[in-house]
C-alpha cells in the first residue's frame, strides 16, 4: 500500500518537472525571438540615424549609439550607472528618441512602457530619423 502510494507521488512530481521544463523551454525560445527582432530593429534604428547597425550587438555601446541618436551626447548613459538616476534619464531618453524620429509624446509612452514593440516600429516601419533639436 505504502509503495503504490510512494509510487504514485513520484511519478506525479515528475510529471510535474516535465512541465515546468517544457514551459521554461518555450519561454526561453519566446524570449529569443523577441531579443533577435529587438537587436535587428535597433540595427536598422541606428542605420537610419547614420550610425553603424552592427553596434546594436556590443553591450553598453548600444547604448551609446541610443543616447547619441536621442539626446545628442551618447556620455549621458553613464547616468544609467547611478540608482533612482537611471529610472529618470531612460524615461528622457525614450521621448528625445521619440522625437528624434519624428514621433509625439505618445510614441514616447510607448517606447517607455513596451520599449521592444515600440523599438521594431521605429526599425521597421517607415519613420524618418530627424535629429535632435
Amino acid at each position: 500500500m505504502l509503495s503504490s502510494f510512494i509510487a504514485a507521488y513520484d511519478s506525479s512530481y515528475d510529471a510535474l518537472g516535465t512541465a515546468i521544463a517544457q514551459l521554461s523551454g518555450a519561454t526561453g525560445i519566446v524570449i529569443l525571438i523577441v531579443s533577435v527582432l529587438v537587436i535587428v530593429a535597433q540595427w536598422r534604428m541606428f542605420t537610419k540615424a547614420g550610425e553603424h547597425g552592427w553596434a546594436s550587438i556590443i553591450p553598453f555601446y548600444n547604448n551609446y549609439v541610443l543616447f547619441k541618436i536621442a539626446m545628442g551626447n551618447g556620455w549621458l548613459f553613464l547616468l544609467c550607472l547611478v540608482p533612482v538616476v537611471n529610472f529618470v534619464i531612460m524615461i528622457v531618453c525614450m521621448f528625445k528618441l521619440a522625437k528624434a524620429f519624428g514621433k509625439g509624446v505618445g510614441f514616447g509612452f510607448g517606447l517607455w512602457l513596451l520599449s521592444p514593440i515600440f523599438m521594431m516600429i521605429l526599425g521597421f516601419g517607415s519613420a524618418e530619423y530627424v535629429g535632435v533639436e
